[in-house]
């Protein structure tokens, strides 16, 4: 399923990951560790394959389209988070009054 963030926030979720992160998503996935890195913002496409990660000009870094969201659910797993980012409804109220 196709999701749509920012790059800052694509960026955010991937450094709040735990050490060896990369490397346990690349396993689970029978990927190489490059080709995750590449679909956090990465470009080392020597060692690995893009991952239908499409980025276009944007706020925050630009607004980052991905085609599957496998290894952003494997990341959100790690974290035990069910979404990411999340929004505070508080702070949108807030902002409406």
């Amino acid at each position: 399923m196709a999701r749509t963030l920012t790059f800052n926030e694509l960026r955010a979720l991937k450094d709040k990951l735990p050490d060896g992160s990369i490397h346990r998503i690349a396993e689970e996935l029978a990927l190489k560790p490059e080709t995750v890195r590449n679909y956090f913002g990465g470009y080392n496409y020597t060692e690995g394959k893009s991952m239908g990660v499409h980025i276009e000009p944007g706020p925050d870094g630009g607004i980052v389209v991905l085609d599957d969201s496998t290894i952003f659910d494997k990341a959100l797993s790690i974290l035990g988070l069910e979404d990411y980012p999340v929004y505070e409804a508080d702070s949108v109220e807030e902002d409406n009054n």
